[in-house]
């Protein structure tokens, strides 16, 4: 598989670990919403982030969403994942032009601002789960990192990154998140600490050719790293031409009247992977003949 997300524990359960290669889903996403390079690392950052997370679920229907809102030029970001490996996303601004920082990098939490980060949960309940932090930094691994501390009270490090080529198009893409369970030793935690501090970006090491298990045994190797499973992980958009004409055929019939008046075909984007249906009006007619019937 290309890209895939590994689930993994260590310590003898005492830390349970993520970690994932999203170079394809990044890539398609920049190519999808035509992403400047800054807005395709931070959009990419969210999107490795949300795949990891969404695997944590448990049932095939549940839905992860992760909302960015900023006060930078890219004013925000929105990602949706599956338990499945599929995520989705878009950027509110797909073409921000931002000199370098003062690292050299591209500048995300310029892009970004400062804001909130809200995590949406659907887990078929009646309500959905909802956290809501600060952005410490729009530098998005942090942010993650932050919003598990305070609103999940889960201890976390999280890393993403999204290396791009000359050619503005993606060179690697991927990230880990590593969790301390409850009970932990402070043994673990003191050891643990001292092997992220050492680290290389994780660009870097995906740059070297290492793969997401070996990456995560690189960390946690000492620790016994068990690997449980990989699962691919997909840029996929559930939209369709059918459920799109579903949507369409629940506009009020006045305004639908209003639509057929004007003879004109109309033309609906999908923001999440921007794909734009034409219904010709002919098509739109046969929609409210059938709702009569």
């Amino acid at each position: 598989m290309s890209d895939y997300i590994v689930r993994a524990t260590a310590a003898q359960g005492q830390i349970r670990a993520f970690a994932a290669v999203t170079r394809d889903v990044v890539e398609k996403a920049r190519q999808a919403h035509q992403t400047s390079p800054v807005v395709t690392a931070a959009l990419g950052r969210l999107l490795t982030g949300g795949l990891m997370m969404g695997s944590m679920m448990k049932s095939e229907t549940d839905l992860l969403t992760i909302k960015v809102e900023g006060d930078g030029p890219m004013r925000g970001m929105l990602v949706t994942a599956d338990a499945n490996g599929n995520a989705k996303g878009y950027a509110y601004e797909p073409q921000v032009i931002l000199h370098a920082n003062e690292k050299g990098k591209l500048d995300v939490a310029g892009a970004v601002g400062s804001g909130v980060l809200s995590v949406i949960k659907d887990l078929g309940m009646k309500e959905p789960y909802v956290g809501q932090t600060a952005l410490v930094s729009g530098e998005i691994a942090e942010d993650l990192t932050y919003y598990y501390a305070v609103s999940e009270q889960t201890p976390s490090s999280v890393a993403l990154g999204v290396l791009m080529n000359r050619n503005n198009t993606v060179r690697q893409a991927g990230g880990f998140l590593l969790q301390l369970m409850p009970g932990v030793s402070e043994e673990i935690i003191d050891r643990l600490e001292q092997k992220l501090a050492g680290l290389a970006p994780v660009t870097s090491l995906l740059d070297r050719g290492m793969s997401p298990e070996e990456i995560l045994e690189s960390i946690l190797g000492e620790f016994g790293l068990a690997v449980n499973d990989r699962i691919p992980a997909r840029f996929f958009c559930n939209c369709s031409k059918e459920r799109v004409a579903r949507a369409i055929a629940s506009i009020p019939a006045q305004d639908m009247e209003s639509i057929l008046a004007d003879g004109k075909p109309i033309e609906v984007n999908c923001q999440f992977c921007n794909t734009n249906y034409v219904f010709e009006a002919e098509e739109l007619r046969e929609m409210v003949l059938r709702r009569k019937e």
